[in-house]
């Protein structure tokens, strides 16, 4: 049986469903012209049991060795016994000599599968191809069985969350770097996970180079780069659209102006593309992180707004618009006592901007409206 097809018409979601139902044997190869990338998943009755992509081939034993599981010198000894002639896969010889326990090799082997996975899931264009038949010597140092509906389960999971990350994290050649201007809201108690991935970031290397240096898996190492960023320790760089900028561009403040000119006739998505390009590209520019908020305001997303928000007060404290977008924000969020507060900031800030003026009288109805709403809920609770 040859099921072949793009990937617009038939999800790689549905397509290990498929191959899981139906319990296929057989190899399974995803092309992707766009990210010159290939990947390849073994299967056998449906289970995954080997996985491997071309861009990050995740060789056993740099992993057991990066991750502190076996040394260099087990490793080359295990190789060496392999070039001698024994027919044996890598982490097999491992075992074998005590270097490794076979629990741990399981371990390792399926982060290593599971990691390739997940990236080849989030793939939405592309070709794949899968041929049906016994499966020859798979070639790779170890290999497990993954019940594919736990794949697709924490697969599904890691989408949703980074429908939330990618906002910050677009891809993973994104380079993390130091923030300018530290968070001005006190200290921030960051855990052992964080603190090694923050130790790790020198300027130049990617998320996908910070993930092989750590051992990580990629998607946790850009989890944990999402945080940081959140919480103002970091900024990211996209060192392709720093290539690709030319000296006439435009600079932040002109982007907030087409992105309130986008706004103005419901474009969202144009208007979030052109934010998200701002702060890619202006990182540590306040006006940048103020046309995101407005996006966000305008979608509905109060949380998202709030922290775009609170980004472009830590890097301009005077920023009028980020005060009275902060106030919105957190009125949508039903925080009307906050909201007050900084609605009442943006007013006396609004009497010498003028180009603040056409919103003052909405914000003052609303900071009426809210402060009676936040009295009545208070009376009501008997707060």
């Amino acid at each position: 049986m040859a099921i072949e097809g793009p990937l617009k018409e038939l999800g790689l979601h549905d397509v290990f469903q498929l191959l899981d139902l139906s319990r296929k044997t057989g190899v399974l190869r995803v092309t992707s012209q766009l990210r010159r990338n290939q990947g390849t998943v073994h299967f056998d009755r449906g289970a995954v049991v080997y996985a491997e992509v071309r861009s990050n081939p995740h060789p056993l034993g740099s992993m057991l060795v990066r991750s502190g599981k076996v040394t260099e010198a087990d490793l080359r000894l295990a190789q060496d016994i392999q070039r001698r002639g024994d027919r044996r896969r890598l982490g097999e010889i491992l075992v074998g000599m005590g270097a490794l326990a076979q629990r741990e090799l399981e371990r390792q082997v399926r982060f290593q599968v599971e990691e390739v996975i997940f990236e080849v899931m989030g793939w939405r264009e592309g070709y794949f191809s899968f041929g049906e038949g016994p499966l020859a010597d798979v070639g790779a140092d170890a290999t497990v069985r993954i019940p594919t509906e736990a794949l697709l389960m924490e697969g599904a999971r890691r989408i949703d969350e980074w429908s939330r990350i990618e906002r910050v994290v677009p891809h993973l050649g994104i380079v993390p770097t130091l923030a300018m201007a530290p968070g001005a809201e006190g200290a921030v108690d960051l855990l052992p996970p964080e603190w090694e991935v923050l130790a790790a970031i020198d300027g130049t290397r990617d998320l996908r180079a910070l993930a092989a240096h750590l051992g990580r898996s990629e998607f946790d190492v850009a989890k944990t780069v999402f945080g940081l960023h959140a919480a103002g320790v970091l900024e990211v760089i996209d060192p392709g659209m720093q290539r690709n900028r030319a000296p006439g561009d435009l600079d932040a403040d002109e982007a907030l102006s087409r992105v309130e000119a986008l706004l103005k006739v419901r474009e969202l998505e144009a208007a979030r593309a052109e934010a998200e390009v701002a702060v890619t590209t202006y990182p540590q520019e306040a006006g940048a992180h103020v046309a995101l908020a407005g996006v966000h305001l305008a979608a509905g997303r109060a949380r998202e707004a709030e922290d775009a928000a609170r980004h472009a007060l830590r890097l301009d404290p005077m920023r009028g618009a980020a005060h009275r977008m902060l106030g919105d924000a957190l009125a949508l969020e039903g925080r009307f006592a906050e909201a007050v507060e900084w609605w009442e900031r943006w007013l006396t800030l609004a009497d010498s901007d003028e180009s603040e003026t056409p919103e003052r009288e909405r914000v003052r109805a609303a900071t009426d409206a809210a402060r009676t709403l936040d009295q009545v809920l208070r009376g009501a609770h008997g707060r």
